[in-house]
């Protein structure tokens, strides 16, 4: 398993490379699954640098660098705590680092959030398409609840899977 440094961010820089990584990383990998219109239309409404920082600032949101011991960023992922569950919203891990242990060590990173918030559980979404990343998610002790359409705007729907985790809080 790689080491990974994980950052928070909180500034402009580094809201800049998450949207970069982000658009690397979403075209790589849900274009295939929900094609090209949806990935734009998404990448423009949910992970530019305007709407990350309307996440972090205004709705609550924690987003995270993940950060290999060369330097070079590898992913990145978002969380913002509810009432009963911390939501992880985004977790992603570029093609060339996926099966390296950087999703297992932000996985771990989101766990300590929820314990050390009091949260008894960690909720997420996932395409039901996205076979390889629920896969990964049951490994690390997601079961799938139920599954849901979201409407997003712009004719563009997300088909998914609700996803939890519960905790042993102690």
């Amino acid at each position: 398993m790689n080491a990974v440094r994980i950052i928070e961010v909180c500034d402009g820089p580094l809201i800049a490379v998450v949207e970069t990584l982000a658009q690397r990383i979403w075209r790589e990998h849900y274009i295939p699954l929900v094609g090209r219109a949806q990935v734009e239309y998404m990448l423009e409404k949910f992970q530019s640098r305007a709407a990350i920082s309307i996440q972090i600032n205004k709705e609550g949101f924690f987003y995270y660098l993940f950060e290999d011991r060369e330097g070079a960023w590898v992913g990145y992922g978002a969380v913002i705590p509810r009432s009963d569950e911390l939501f992880l919203s985004k977790l992603y891990v570029s093609a060339e680092n996926r099966g390296r242990g950087y999703g297992r060590s932000a996985v771990e990173f989101v766990e300590k959030i929820a314990e050390n918030k009091g949260l008894p559980k960690i909720s997420l979404n996932v395409n039901k398409k996205n076979t390889g990343s629920i896969r990964a998610y049951q490994k690390f002790g997601f079961v799938i609840i139920r599954p849901f359409v979201t409407d997003v705007g712009g004719g563009f729907v997300m088909d998914d899977y609700r996803m939890e985790k519960l905790l042993s809080l102690s």
